[in-house]
């Protein structure tokens, strides 16, 4: 009896599994399907003076943990105009005298000096980062205190998260609504420092 039972149900199994099969998704191991997402575009109402929803911006306590974050209060209060000036050209390479900079910051005192300019973005989440800026394109000689081509500065660059707000149309037409936007995440490469290298070539 228990033999007749196993094969009715065998039987039953089989007839099942074509139809069943023809209504399931595909299989997690073969191709993967396409989702594609469409990102929320907020009206000018919805957001306060164009700034991202508080919701989109829950990873602000950890922005403040991130060098290029934590050096903007700073940067703004000492009121440094070179700070807001362009990029230092590398024959601005400053002349390390020990004496004139035991007391200052590491970006001062190192071989491979840098300063710090804060770069504002109205389109990124956070607006205002401290950016590293390299003040020679060789390194400095410590014994003689000025820039050798030995050795190249470079930039050490810090991976961050942050959010970006592109403006965006409420009814699909190709123009963007005024005042509306879409915010994404993007990974971006934030210079923090420079850093001593041998030069890739000798010539």
């Amino acid at each position: 009896m228990a033999t007749v039972t196993a094969t009715v149900m065998c039987l039953l199994l089989l007839a099942w599994l074509p139809t069943g099969i023809t209504h399931q998704d595909p299989p997690f191991w073969g191709k993967p399907r396409s989702h594609k997402t469409t990102l929320r575009c907020y009206s000018a109402e919805e957001l306060s003076h164009g700034q991202a929803p508080p919701h989109l911006l829950t990873r602000s306590a950890r922005w403040e943990q991130a060098l290029p974050v934590a050096l903007v209060a700073s940067l703004e209060a000492t009121g440094r105009r070179r700070q807001q000036e362009g990029p230092l050209p590398g024959t601005q390479c400053p002349v390390l005298r020990p004496e004139e900079v035991l007391e200052a910051d590491t970006h001062e005192r190192s071989i491979s000096p840098w300063r710090y300019r804060i770069d504002t973005d109205e389109n990124r989440y956070p607006q205002k980062l401290a950016v590293a800026e390299c003040l020679c394109r060789g390194c400095i000689n410590a014994k003689t205190g000025r820039e050798t081509a030995a050795l190249n500065s470079v930039q050490l660059l810090q991976s961050l998260l942050v959010l970006r707000r592109r403006p965006c149309s409420q009814d699909g037409a190709a123009d963007p609504t005024p005042g509306s936007f879409t915010f994404h995440t993007e990974f971006i490469r934030v210079p923090v420092g420079c850093t001593c290298v041998l030069p890739r070539s000798t010539q």
